[in-house]
């Protein structure tokens, strides 16, 4: 019965709600978690806000894939990569969910630079993609953009936007995206711990409150806790660090829907083991 429930829902919804619901996966907030932040950035933070790009030091590669609701329809996979050069930072994004019969895709390139010590800003690009077999394929644009302040050394706020405008799909341009609003706040109390929390506002939805924390016992592990209000939902991940190499098993939790488990892949290259 839940197969069914989700699955009818999932195809609906495309097509008789006002806004397009944007698919993140379940653990998105784990995967973004560091954008408000200096020490603890990774190539995921800017999926959060492309301005975190700006602190990027290597160039990096991640893949990051979870089985939603422990369900293979509703699998999704997102692949992110990121290229620092002396003009600004460059990152690519790759999303797919779905499976054979109904699937979304996103294809994102985002960049990022410093204004001065204080200030990072960044844009992003999307292309979306919805395949419906038996029905066609459809698709949309969308753009992102983002702004990080670092207040102190350690405190860091920002804001970010998708889709202010309200990119639309098909001929008649009927379905449109829904816009997203968010205002993140991130703490690096120390190298080894964080705190950060996001106000969400997506359109036609409650407003959302992300919040987590990142502690890392060793240089070589580290854990993430969090919470998303919208959903009563709870996420947890721990990550291993081994030279330029670094693998987290995350999974999320839904009250009534049940477990998500996740896998994270992450590769820095020209990074140096400490």
């Amino acid at each position: 019965m839940k197969r069914i429930v989700l699955l009818f829902t999932l195809s609906c919804s495309c097509f008789l709600s006002q806004a397009q619901i944007l698919r993140r996966p379940v653990a998105g907030a784990y995967t973004g978690f560091g954008a408000y932040s200096i020490s603890h950035v990774d190539v995921f933070s800017f999926t959060a806000n492309q301005a975190s790009l700006a602190q990027l030091k290597n160039i990096s590669v991640g893949v990051y894939g979870e089985r939603r609701f422990m369900l293979d329809e509703l699998n999704n996979f997102t692949t992110a990569i990121g290229l620092p050069t002396a003009t600004g930072n460059f990152g690519v994004k790759a999303n797919y969910s779905g499976f054979t019969d109904y699937n979304e895709t996103e294809l994102g390139l985002a960049y990022g630079r410093k204004l001065g010590n204080k200030v990072d800003i960044g844009a992003q690009f999307n292309y979306h993609g919805i395949r419906i077999a038996g029905y066609g394929n459809a698709s949309a644009i969308s753009f992102e953009l983002g702004t990080i302040f670092h207040i102190t050394e350690r405190l860091h706020a920002g804001v970010h936007t998708a889709n202010p405008v309200g990119g639309k799909f098909g001929k008649d341009q009927q379905e449109k995206l829904s816009s997203v609003y968010s205002f993140g706040l991130g703490f690096d109390a120390s190298e080894k711990f964080l705190v950060s929390a996001e106000i969400q506002k997506e359109e036609d939805q409650p407003v959302n409150i992300n919040a987590g924390m990142q502690y890392k016992f060793l240089p070589q592990l580290l854990a993430r806790i969090g919470v998303s209000s919208a959903t009563s939902s709870a996420w947890l991940g721990l990550g291993l660090t081994i030279k330029s190499f670094r693998l987290d098993i995350t999974a999320g939790y839904h009250p009534q829907l049940g477990v998500t488990p996740g896998l994270l892949l992450l590769f820095n290259f020209n990074s140096k083991a400490k």
